[in-house]
């Protein structure tokens, strides 16, 4: 083991090995299949530690991984043998007097996030679970539910603070580095360590949803509905249609607790007194269970949060159009999904501000109209190769209405191709060029790898 003294005696965090009583709970990740273990866990105070940690980093060889949240799929909160630069005490969230941005420090989750934007009455695009970080989703684009009317989250950003391999810092905005702040519109955690985000935020007085449930048999004639009704839908609008594992909820009939049914979640950014006027092309197909409700749109953030400790498997595909054929195909392919479990086998509508000026920023395809989202959760290893073979099926059956781009947050490691895929490869091309200027060494290798273009003599 690295002599650690020279890093402690600069240190003002909390550094954990293997023999410290916190060490496991400090390396444990939300894909609990990850076993990774990292020879030093340094727990960052503020900026001044990421740079002490990098610069021990440099001198003693270690690989570095970044850690916000700990939800990448792929494991890339961890390094082998390296050290983790684990910012979640760097947690904090200040909002503008006038509500329109806020501060956000790069170990923030969204749900500390997404509190302090309620209060002011403001949010702005982010995750779909409240313990997601905010950093690892924002720099990799940054689905959410408000995507359809106000973006990304990464089109939300005013600016952003980062420590790079060297140890110097920068600010990245439009008029600052911009070509990083492009770079940092989806190119993951590739150039730096993110210690601070600023963010534009948008007025949220009122959000709903609605969630019609309905047995797997019935669920292709739920998604058609649900697809003609996004059609026309306003950007107001999102959710998805799901297949997953009918919850031991009050509102869900006993016959289908623990059984494979169909969802079509609505959120919307608005009342709940709207919404039997928009669902209704769904409410007319009798589903099973039927909530409306208003509520806070933290609150929302937060329902759907999954515990740690489950087994994780993702992928995605972007489909151009999706026909009756491709319907059937996404429906037909849910029966491999394993149950019961978290799992989810959905169908995201894009469209609306995530399409508009898509070309402007590194992610290929943005103006996709749906993404198929195999996210598999499970307990027993023995199920591991079953939970994979869905994931693979379903984007199998899909490729004829495939674009062949990704969004990369959604997948683990499926190699370097479906990184060159998620960007086009003159994105793809202009990233690495930016990585060879803030990072040539490729330290921060992680996330999708990103690997700097050679310079020519």
């Amino acid at each position: 083991m690295t002599d650690l003294g020279s890093l402690r005696a600069a240190f003002s965090g909390t550094l954990l090995t293997a023999d410290d009583p916190a060490y496991e709970d400090a390396r444990a990740v939300f894909n609990s299949a990850i076993e990774t273990r990292p020879a030093v866990i340094a727990q960052c105070d503020g900026t001044s530690d990421v740079q002490e940690a990098l610069a021990f980093a440099r001198r003693t060889g270690m690989p570095v991984a970044v850690r916000s949240g700990g939800h990448s799929v792929a494991g890339a909160s961890l390094v082998q043998d390296g050290l983790v630069l684990d910012l979640r005490r760097m947690n904090a969230v200040s909002i503008a007097p006038d509500a329109r941005s806020a501060v956000v420090a790069g170990g923030a989750d969204w749900g500390v996030f997404d509190r302090a934007a309620q209060r002011a009455g403001a949010a702005t695009t982010g995750g779909r679970v409240s313990t997601t970080g905010v950093g690892g989703l924002t720099l990799g684009g940054g689905s959410g539910w408000l995507e359809r009317k106000y973006g990304l989250a990464c089109d939300n950003l005013l600016a952003v603070d980062l420590v790079l391999a060297d140890g110097t810092t920068v600010t990245a905005s439009e008029t600052e580095h911009p070509d990083l702040f492009w770079a940092l519109h989806g190119g993951g955690g590739n150039f730096g360590v993110a210690t601070s985000f600023t963010f534009r935020l948008h007025p949220l007085p009122k959000f709903s949803f609605a969630l019609l449930l309905w047995p797997a048999r019935d669920g292709e004639a739920a998604t058609l509905a649900y697809r003609d009704f996004m059609a026309t839908a306003p950007e107001e609008v999102g959710g998805g249609a799901i297949y997953l594992t009918g919850p031991p909820e009050d509102f869900v009939p006993a016959e289908l607790v623990g059984k494979l049914c169909c969802g079509v979640l609505v959120t919307y950014m608005g009342g709940a007194e709207d919404l039997p006027a928009l669902i209704a092309p769904m409410a007319e197909l009798d589903p099973h269970a039927l909530v409306v409700t208003d509520i806070p749109y933290a609150d929302f953030q937060s329902m759907l949060d999954d515990p740690p400790g489950f087994r994780n498997y993702w992928s995605a595909e972007y489909l151009r159009s999706m026909p009756d054929e491709a319907v059937h195909a996404f429906c037909a392919a849910a029966d491999r999904m394993i149950t019961p479990s978290p799992s989810q086998h959905g169908l995201i509508p894009w469209g609306g501000a995530v399409a508009r000026n898509a070309a402007d920023w590194p992610m290929a395809n943005r103006d996709t109209p749906w993404v198929a989202h195999p996210l598999g959760l499970w307990e027993n290893p023995a199920d591991d190769q079953r939970a994979r073979d869905w994931a693979h099926h379903l984007r199998d059956v899909l490729a004829p209405w495939s674009t062949g781009a990704v969004y990369l947050n959604f997948i683990g490691d499926e190699g370097a191709d479906r990184v060159v895929a998620g960007y086009g490869r003159e994105n793809y091309d202009r990233l690495a060029g930016i990585k060879a200027e803030y990072d040539p060494g490729n330290t921060f290798n992680r996330w999708h790898n990103i690997t700097p273009a050679k310079v020519s003599s």
